[in-house]
C-alpha cells in the first residue's frame, strides 16, 4: 500500500470527531514514522473570544499520533492512549492549524509518540508526547 492510498484510506474513513474539528491527514513520511494532519478550529470552539479550548489543542495532538501509529501499521492496530503530557506554549487562536506526529518507539504492546502544533503561521503552539497501548489483529 502506498503513501497516497494510506492517506486516502484514513481520510475516507474518519471518526466523527476528526471531521467536527475538520481534520484531514495531509501526508506520511514512512522512513521518519511521521504524519502531518490539518485542522480548521472555528470559533464555536474557542474561550475568552478566540483562544482555542485546552481539550481542544489536546485532541488534534492525540488525534495525530493515533493516525501515525494506524498509518505506520497498515490499519492492523488498534491504539488508546494510556497518558498523554501537553505543553501550551502560546495563545492558539481560531483557524488552520497543522499536527505533525511521530512515532518514537513502538513495540508489541505500547508506542511512545511525540506531537507539534503549528499555528497558521506556522508558530509551535503546543507539544504533546503520549504513551498508547496498541492491540494489533491477529492473523
Amino acid at each position: 500500500m502506498s503513501s497516497d492510498d494510506i492517506v486516502e484510506q484514513l481520510n475516507s474513513h474518519q471518526a466523527a470527531v476528526i471531521k467536527t474539528f475538520k481534520g484531514r491527514v495531509l501526508a506520511i513520511a514512512p522512513e521518519r514514522k511521521e504524519l502531518r494532519m490539518e485542522f480548521d478550529i472555528s470559533l464555536a470552539y474557542c474561550h475568552t473570544v478566540d483562544i482555542v479550548q485546552g481539550g481542544v489543542i489536546t485532541l488534534m495532538l492525540d488525534a495525530a499520533m493515533a493516525h501515525a501509529v494506524l498509518a505506520h501499521d497498515h490499519f492492523k492496530t488498534r491504539v488508546s492512549s494510556i497518558d498523554i503530557h501537553v505543553s501550551f506554549l502560546r495563545p492558539a487562536r481560531a483557524g488552520l492549524f497543522n499536527a505533525v506526529a511521530t512515532i518514537v518507539k513502538s513495540g508489541r504492546t505500547i508506542a511512545f509518540l511525540r506531537a507539534e502544533l503549528f499555528n497558521d503561521k506556522s508558530e509551535l503552539v503546543a507539544t504533546a508526547t503520549s504513551s498508547a497501548h496498541l492491540t494489533r489483529e491477529h492473523h
